[in-house]
Order: structure tokens, then C-alpha cells, then sequence
């Protein structure tokens, strides 16, 4: 019997009626938590959502409300080091990772632990580190996806004011030496003014999210370390080099923010030129999380996401 894990609700964000929670183990023990949303009625097929940098599951009610609408049961998980996860560094608050082989051993965990309850065919949903990652298990030989949709996916960071090579340097240099685990210079408040936010102009969903972390502090995560960073180079650097790209045959569609100031769109078209059936699109004046974007941002990925399904897991004749 799987062992049950706490969803946390808000007034503007309650917890739908149908889904459970629950933990599953990753790699080397780690304590993982995901979500079942099972769609009403008999499904089309299933989504695996997964959620970017410093995001919980939470944060994703109302997007599987949206694909449960649409007929598909969903999952959505917690990634190590964060949500309700168990956290890699005594600071809670900093955002770390040790590679990234732990990650997809997280995935197929995952899978592993839900393939039993998704009706087929699936389609795989991610935003930025999510993406980025899925499209990682892709590439390294995930074969049970039918088809795939990636929000601002993570396939090239940006890095500021400082030159990109030397960030990396730096990150490299230090996680090699066992110093991975130090904050990168930055803010450290897990939380932001919405007037200052760099991820979307929507103010309701911004105040709905910053809601559930007032609500529970435990799912707050604030600046990366410099063995985050590391394992998002090393990450992105696979998938630049084209590590299995070529063989990704399932139909992908990557929606890219056009005012994106987390992620390099650059390597995200050129990434997505590499798949046999990619299919990039930018947004005109969105921000990275297009999934808590405006309406007007979110309805030209879920016009994507509709035509991708069609033709993967297409409406039942009524």
C-alpha cells in the first residue's frame, strides 16, 4: 500500500477533491512525494507533469484541473530538494543537486511507482528544470511517452551579468572540490515583490502561489548552490551536444517565453531543430512560467498542447 503524503490547500488554491498524495523512494533513499489527478469518466491517456526549479506540486493545481478537463489522468511529483522532497543541504532554503543521474533515476522511480494507474498513451509535460529533464529521459532512452510539451524548458541558463563560460568555471571548480554546496550570490528571500517578479504578469496567480508558501513555509526554496548550477550545465551541455536528441522520434513541442530571463532561447531552437518531429514556438512578451502566465500567454500553449494530443491520444467520438 503506498504511504500516504499530505497536499497542502488555500482559500485560491484548494486542494481538488480527487487527488491523492503520496511518497515514493528515489535514488539512494531519497524521499520523494507526487500526486495522482485522475480524470472523471474513462481517460484518453495520462500526463506526467513536472515542475521547474523551486516549484511543488501545489503550484500545479490548476493545470491539472485544465488537462483533467481535457480527459487525461495526471501525476505531478515533487524533484529532490524540493516541495515536500526530502532537501539535500541542512539550509532548506538553498536549492542543490549532485548531477544529474539522480534526477532521472527519480523519473523512472516515478514511473515505476504510477505506470499501473496512467492509462496509455502518455504525454510528458515539463517546465524549465522539468523540461529540461524530461527531455534528459528522452534522450537517454525513455520510451513510453507518446508525445511531449515543454514549457520554457531549461536547455540553456542565463546567467546574468556574468560571462556564461566563467560561471561554469566557477560551479564546476567548486562542486569538484566538495564546495557545491554554497549559495551563489543572489537574494536570499525565497519570496519576491510581484511589481520586481521576473516570471509572469499575472498578479492573481503570482498572489496565489506566494499564498500556499505563507501557508506552508516548508515548500519555500530560495537561491541555488553552486552544485545546482553545476548539474544545470552539465544538463544542458548533454542535451547542446545533441546526447541522444536525434532519436527522440515522439512529436515535441517547446513553448518558449519571449521575455525569458532564466533561460537562453537561442539553445532552446537549437535544441528543438535537432528533434526529428520538434516543434518550437516563442510567445511575444511572456515571462518564463508561461504555465502561471495570463490567460492570453497560457492559451497559446494549451492551443499547442491540443494539437499535439490529437494527434497522439485524440478525442473519443461522443
Amino acid at each position: 500500500m503506498a504511504d500516504g503524503a499530505p497536499l497542502v490547500g488555500t482559500v485560491s488554491a484548494p486542494v481538488p477533491e480527487a487527488a491523492t498524495a503520496e511518497w515514493f523512494t528515489g535514488a539512494g533513499g531519497v524521499r520523494l512525494r507526487a500526486a495522482l489527478f485522475p480524470a472523471a469518466g474513462t481517460p484518453r491517456g495520462s500526463v506526467v507533469l513536472s515542475p521547474g526549479r523551486t516549484e511543488a506540486i501545489e503550484k500545479y493545481y490548476e493545470v491539472a484541473g485544465l488537462l483533467n478537463a481535457r480527459g487525461f489522468s495526471v501525476v505531478i511529483h515533487d524533484w529532490r530538494g524540493q516541495g515536500l522532497a526530502d532537501r539535500l543541504l541542512p539550509n532548506r532554503l538553498l536549492g542543490h543537486a549532485a548531477g544529474f543521474k539522480d534526477f532521472l533515476a527519480d523519473y523512472a522511480a516515478l514511473l515505476a511507482a504510477f505506470e499501473a494507474r496512467l492509462p496509455k498513451p502518455w504525454i510528458a509535460v515539463g517546465h524549465s528544470m522539468g523540461g529540461c529533464l524530461t527531455l534528459l529521459a528522452l534522450a537517454e532512452g525513455e520510451r513510453r511517452f507518446s508525445a511531449a510539451a515543454l514549457s520554457a524548458p531549461m536547455l540553456g541558463v542565463r546567467t546574468g551579468a556574468v560571462p556564461r563560460p566563467a560561471a561554469r568555471m566557477i560551479a564546476a571548480s567548486l562542486a569538484s572540490i566538495g564546495q557545491g554546496g554554497r549559495a551563489v550570490p543572489g537574494p536570499a528571500a525565497a519570496t519576491t515583490p510581484f511589481e520586481s517578479n521576473i516570471v509572469t504578469h499575472d498578479r492573481a496567480r503570482y498572489a496565489r502561489n506566494e499564498g500556499l508558501i505563507e501557508a506552508c513555509p516548508d515548500l519555500a526554496l530560495g537561491m541555488p548552490t553552486w552544485g545546482w548550477l553545476d548539474f544545470a550545465f552539465a544538463a544542458t551541455a548533454r542535451l547542446a551536444k545533441g546526447a541522444g536528441v536525434p532519436r527522440i522520434a515522439i512529436p515535441v513541442t517547446v513553448v518558449a517565453a519571449g521575455d525569458d530571463v532564466l533561460v537562453d532561447n537561442a539553445a532552446l531552437e537549437i535544441v528543438t531543430g535537432r528533434l526529428p518531429a520538434g516543434r518550437y514556438l516563442e510567445v511575444p512578451g511572456a515571462f518564463h512560467e508561461i504555465l502561471q502566465e495570463t490567460d492570453a500567454v497560457q492559451a497559446v500553449f494549451w492551443r499547442e498542447f491540443d494539437a499535439l494530443a490529437e494527434k497522439v491520444a485524440p478525442k473519443p467520438d461522443l
